[in-house]
């Protein structure tokens, strides 16, 4: 029989954690500052997720939002698209939900030290850098120039935009925001996320990339990362989107040989190249 403490270490047992608060982001995603009942910190790495259950519903993995200097729980921000993400936005703080991990592999951040390092999110790509994004501010003076670039369909689905003005004003951070489609109102660029690379002058052997976005927009943003001489080595690409059981047992992200949730889900693009 086991016993409780390997009950409680067991990756198969989710953990009780408490919504501490929520803030609704946009029409379909919502922000949640959690809280495990043990109040331990998560643990993590950025590029991290987590398998966020409810009882009788069923779970689903979410990436981690918040970096891992915070110790007063952590935070996820979720797009409400199926059974349990969509339960999820009716719970209220103050209730209880269930918790497994973290699990799979982060970013890699020590081929950046030193160097500059160039951030491409797209859509929800944001959730999952933002953790590593906060990491690298958090260290500035461990980095050179620091470049992110973020687009989205509309104003009306940008996440985090009293963060997106905070980098837009730091002179530490070369900030470049596009959307897809919008009205005379908009004082950006307006285009694909790849339409910003023009705006940047980059010194490809010293630069790292990390990008998360659409599967389609990764193929498009290697294409300019390729094109301008950044390695297949220093560009780093979070597969966060094709996980399911989180421990490599249902086979859903399986990539050829690759378990995506147990050896990812950040690559480099030369590992995602020999799936």
């Amino acid at each position: 029989m086991s016993t409780a403490r390997e009950m409680r270490e067991s990756i198969y047992l989710p953990e009780r954690a408490q919504i501490v608060e929520k803030k609704r982001m946009t029409d379909d995603e919502t922000w949640y500052h959690l809280r495990f009942e043990s109040g331990r910190a998560l643990g993590h790495d950025p590029g991290q997720f987590v398998e966020v259950s409810l009882l009788g519903v069923g779970e689903a993995p979410i990436s981690v939002t918040s970096p891992p200097s915070m110790t007063d729980g952590f935070e996820l921000c979720i797009r409400h698209v199926g059974n349990v993400t969509d339960r999820l936005r009716d719970l209220e703080e103050g209730d209880w939900l269930g918790i497994r991990g973290p699990f799979g592999r982060g970013f890699d951040i020590e081929p950046a030290r030193g160097k500059d390092v160039l951030f491409v999110a797209g859509g929800l790509g944001l959730v999952p850098l933002r953790s590593l994004i906060k990491t690298v501010l958090e260290n500035r003076e461990d980095f050179r120039r620091v470049i992110l670039f973020y687009g989205t369909r509309s104003p009306d689905t940008l996440l985090y935009e009293e963060e997106l003005a905070e980098w837009e004003a730091d002179p530490d951070v070369e900030f470049h925001l596009t959307v897809d489609m919008t009205d005379d109102t908009w004082k950006h660029n307006v285009g694909v996320v790849t339409s910003l690379f023009p705006r940047v002058s980059l010194d490809p052997e010293e630069t790292v990339a990390y990008v998360c976005g659409p599967d389609i927009m990764f193929r498009f943003v290697v294409q300019q990362t390729s094109r301008l001489g950044i390695s297949d080595e220093n560009t780093f690409l979070s597969l966060e989107r094709r996980m399911k059981c989180g421990v490599g047992k249902c086979g859903h992200c399986q990539e050829g040989s690759v378990y995506v949730c147990r050896e990812g889900p950040c690559f480099s693009y030369a590992e995602v190249k020999a799936f």
